[in-house]
């Protein structure tokens, strides 16, 4: 079993230019990319123009360390200072309802930990000092 903390940088819109800002100054490599568009379409929520450009996920190595960034879904909420999240990976399940579980105590779910369409358990939760983390599980789904 792995666990990672991945800091995870949420933009308004300008992720695309934040990751190739970061590629070039800290001579990064991008190691995957995808847009809201790109992603698996969903009949009962149809995705506005607005948002098929916007980054749903992305992932920047640099050095040994990695960075992840998306851009929020127009309309959200967003607030400079705020858009750093703490991104805990892992690859068993258990230990991401573990972590899940603890960190909501006295905070805030802000989305169920579930099987998603890129994960077998994902979730996030603001914590009770106001830190926003996310909770990934790697693997088969």
């Amino acid at each position: 079993m792995t666990v990672k903390v991945i800091p995870y940088l949420v933009m308004d819109g300008n992720a695309n230019e934040a990751i190739e800002f970061y590629r070039e100054a800290l001579e990064a490599e991008v190691l995957y990319k995808q847009t809201f568009g790109e992603g698996p379409e969903n009949p009962e929520y149809p995705l506005p123009e607005e948002a098929k450009n916007r980054i749903m996920h992305a992932t920047v190595k640099v050095g040994e360390n990695e960075l992840m960034f998306s851009d929020t879904f127009p309309g959200q909420t967003h607030q400079i200072g705020n858009q750093v999240t703490i991104c805990l990976s892992t690859s068993d399940p258990e230990k991401s309802k573990k972590f899940f579980e603890s960190l909501q105590q006295g905070g805030q779910v802000t989305m169920p930990l579930q099987e998603t369409f890129f994960s077998p358990a994902y979730g996030s939760v603001v914590d009770k000092f106001g830190v926003n983390f996310q909770i990934y599980t790697e693997g088969e789904h």
